[in-house]
C-alpha cells in the first residue's frame, strides 16, 4: 500500500492498467486527448504488480484496473472516469491538480 501512495504521489496524474486491458487503454487515451501526461504504471510489466494490484483491491477497485488518482487522491476506476468526464469536472480536476493546463 505505501508503494501505491508513493506513486500515486509523485506526479498530477497517476494511472495503474495492465497492457493487455482495453479500458486501460481507453482511459489513457482520454488522458492524452485531454492534454494530460500521466504517470502509467502496467502491473503486469512491474516486479511488485502483483502485490501492487492486491493494494488496489484493498483499496476497494473492483476490477483492479484501471485505476485513476489524480493530485494523490484515489478517483477511481474506468466508470468513475467516464462519469467525470461526461459531467465534465475530470478535465477541471486535472487542470486544479496541475496536470493540464489552460
Amino acid at each position: 500500500m505505501d508503494r501505491i501512495r508513493d506513486l500515486a504521489s509523485k506526479k498530477a496524474a497517476v494511472i495503474f492498467t495492465k497492457s493487455s486491458c482495453c479500458m486501460c487503454h481507453s482511459i489513457k487515451q482520454l488522458f492524452y486527448e485531454l492534454g494530460a501526461s500521466p504517470a502509467i504504471h502496467e502491473l503486469d510489466e512491474e516486479p511488485s504488480g502483483t502485490e501492487m494490484e492486491k493494494a488496489l483491491q484493498k483499496l476497494g477497485c473492483s476490477p483492479s484496473v484501471p485505476v485513476v488518482f489524480i493530485g494523490g487522491r484515489y478517483v477511481g476506476s474506468s466508470k468513475d472516469i467516464i462519469s467525470l468526464h461526461l459531467d465534465g469536472s475530470l478535465k477541471q480536476m486535472l487542470i486544479d491538480a496541475g496536470a493540464i493546463w489552460f
